[in-house]
């Protein structure tokens, strides 16, 4: 039987500071990740913080390791089949080191974005026994679980679409957008155009159109314990 489930995972959180927030004001943000639990095997989506002086001492993370995460949910390190990383920045790449030998799936251009300089904890990304499923564009990596390419907030940012034996879908939106609220203003403007509601509306991206028609139950963030639900 398909029936996958999803799981939280917690991984900590980090203080985002006031310049790069809109309210001028620090924000204590959390760090997220999930599990599916598919018939064909344990599959992770984004493995926690990195660690660095430098990232320390300016987000201020309070981490919770991979292999706790996992205890808290019943598993362990050895119970994951696949990976996906959304994207490759630290906060959501940082216990891949502890997965080696799984497949990683990732968009090719995420991945060679990664090994440029700047972009991430370059230690996370090439170590030894690490191995990258490299994708342009969407595919299906288990029966009913697809990776949808969501980029944005960076070029080769993905989501994780898993369908159930039901026809419900979750989507696990990583970063997509920063907020459930967010993603449901973009879903609500898409909604207008689609019932041809007079101009002017915001503009949406393309993907928003591709993970609405999949008529998702619910749709799950990477930094927002919030859930975006129709």
């Amino acid at each position: 039987m398909l029936n996958p489930v999803v799981r939280r995972l917690d991984f900590g959180y980090f203080v985002r500071p006031a310049e790069e927030t809109s309210t001028n004001s620090p924000r204590v943000e959390p760090c997220l990740g999930y599990t599916v639990e598919h018939a064909e095997g344990l599959l992770l989506m984004d493995t926690g913080m990195g660690s660095d002086p430098e990232v320390d001492a300016h987000y201020r993370p309070h981490r919770h390791s991979l292999a706790a995460a996992l205890a808290h949910v019943g598993h362990q390190l050895s119970d994951v089949r696949l990976v996906v990383n959304c994207h490759l920045h630290f906060d959501h790449c940082g216990g891949n080191p502890d997965l080696p030998d799984r497949p990683i799936f990732t968009q090719r251009q995420e991945l060679a974005a990664a090994r440029t300089a700047g972009y991430t904890l370059p230690e996370l990304i090439d170590r030894p026994g690490l191995l990258y499923q490299e994708l342009d564009g969407e595919a299906e990596i288990m029966p009913g679980v697809l990776v949808v390419p969501t980029p944005g907030h960076t070029p080769g940012h993905q989501s994780l679409v898993v369908r159930r034996e039901d026809g419900t879908v979750i989507v696990l939106a990583g970063q997509s957008h920063d907020t459930a609220t967010d993603y449901g203003a973009d879903a609500l403007a898409w909604r207008a155009a689609r019932e041809r509601h007079p101009p002017p509306l915001p503009v949406t991206t393309g993907w928003i159109d591709r993970l609405q028609q999949f008529d998702p139950a619910r749709v799950v963030f990477a930094h927002d314990n919030a859930v975006w639900e129709p």
